[in-house]
């Protein structure tokens, strides 16, 4: 399936339910609010919930790189001062269009504003927009940008601990791959000539009044160059339909609602020209042991109430190997006690850490020896004045 973010037509803002001032924390609690909530395990045979999930994605990964967001939102401010995106532009089909009085009106690809072709995203930006305005005039030593093959996106469900400590599993993919008879060229000979309607720039001219418009050459797709003899196996077009396996890696510390890019890993492009890239959209299983909370991990132990009011060390369970942990004596029902460096290791190499919350655990029959050394122990505590309710519900 091909990625194509069309920012003209979307509030990513709106759909995490966040203002434009919102901070980056804001915007990861409410993608993580919005896709626990809309997640489709939670949320089976629910079409509407799958949509929700899918555009709160998409809005986090914009909004979550400080880059990318900076470069969506002076877009947006500018179709807000009125700039403008349509069919209506003079007359050009999807042609851009400045407010009237601004000076200009030029035609080109849509795909210029987000650095790609054919939808799949990839580098480039605002800078394009300007570029393609001010700096295509004339025509001459310049060729139309060469198209890419399309993204591609597939979705994996991943355990718990596969997440955390990331993992490599293997993919099968269907799509446009390089024809091996002509080696991706689409020529049978290898060769491709100047095409001559546009002399080999990519672009033709027109003339409409007093101003000059190009748009990409129709004989040879905008690449400059044509096929004089394609290649039986592909019909000249480089690519053909094909199912192959590859090894994905999937990082440390993924979080559900993720998604990975593999560059180059996508549809390959036509005549040779560059693979799109692969997105692998992650779903991660709750643990029955595990919870998370950003790169904490956190667990709930059973202890006795022995352990709690004398003091202890109990063993607990990690990612790796366990870990001994000492509990005070008088530690309090419910306390969470830090084991640092035994969470979720981060990016940049710094684990998180590991919270474990103690949980008195009563047991359901005692025998006739704990229950006499049980009810001694009462008197024993009656006798020393201890009152567990004594600064409860108003108690004195």
């Amino acid at each position: 399936m091909s990625v194509k973010p069309e920012w003209a037509e979307k509030d990513y803002y709106a759909d995490l339910g966040v203002s434009s001032s919102a901070t980056p924390e804001e915007i990861k609690r409410a993608y993580r609010k919005l896709a626990r909530e809309n997640h489709p395990d939670a949320n089976p045979d629910n079409p509407e919930a799958l949509e929700r999930f899918k555009a709160v994605a998409e809005a986090h990964e914009v909004l979550a790189d400080a880059a990318t967001r900076k470069e969506y939102d002076d877009f947006k401010a500018m179709v807000a001062r009125g700039g403008g995106f349509g069919t209506g532009g003079a007359g050009f089909p999807g042609g851009f269009r400045t407010a009237p009085g601004q000076g200009f009106e030029a035609d080109f690809d849509l795909s210029d504003i987000f650095g790609h072709a054919g939808g799949a995203p990839r580098g480039g930006g605002l800078g394009d927009i300007f570029g393609g305005v001010f700096n295509r005039g004339g025509g001459a030593g310049r060729t139309a940008r060469p198209s890419r093959g399309a993204d591609v996106e597939t979705h994996v469900t991943l355990e718990f601990r596969e997440a955390a400590k990331g993992t490599t599993l293997p993919l099968q993919l269907t799509g446009d791959a390089p024809c091996t008879t002509c080696h991706g060229s689409g020529s049978r000979s290898g060769k491709k000539q100047k095409c001559s309607r546009c002399d080999g720039t990519g672009f033709t001219s027109e003339q409409r009044g007093t101003f000059g418009f190009s748009q990409p050459c129709t004989d040879c797709g905008g690449t400059g160059q044509k096929i004089t003899d394609p290649c039986p196996d592909c019909n000249g077009s480089g690519t053909v339909r094909r199912t192959r396996s590859i090894t994905v890696r999937i990082p440390a510390g993924v979080i559900d609602g993720q998604k990975v890019r593999l560059a180059g890993q996508g549809e390959a492009g036509p005549n040779g020209t560059p693979a799109g890239d692969l997105f692998v959209s992650v779903s991660v299983k709750p643990d029955k042991v595990f919870t998370r909370d950003g790169d904490d991990l956190h667990i709930t132990v059973p202890v006795s109430f022995a352990e709690l009011a004398l003091g202890d060390t109990i063993t607990v369970p990690t990612l790796d190997q366990p870990v001994r942990v000492k509990i005070a004596a008088g530690t309090p029902d419910g306390r969470t006690l830090r084991v640092r460096g035994r969470g979720i290791t981060r990016r940049s190499g710094t684990p998180g850490d590991l919270m474990v919350t103690v949980q008195v655990k009563v047991p359901s029959t005692l025998d006739a020896a704990a229950t006499s050394a049980l009810r001694t122990y009462a008197q024993a505590e009656r006798d020393s004045g201890f009152n567990p309710r004594a600064d409860w519900a108003g108690n004195k």
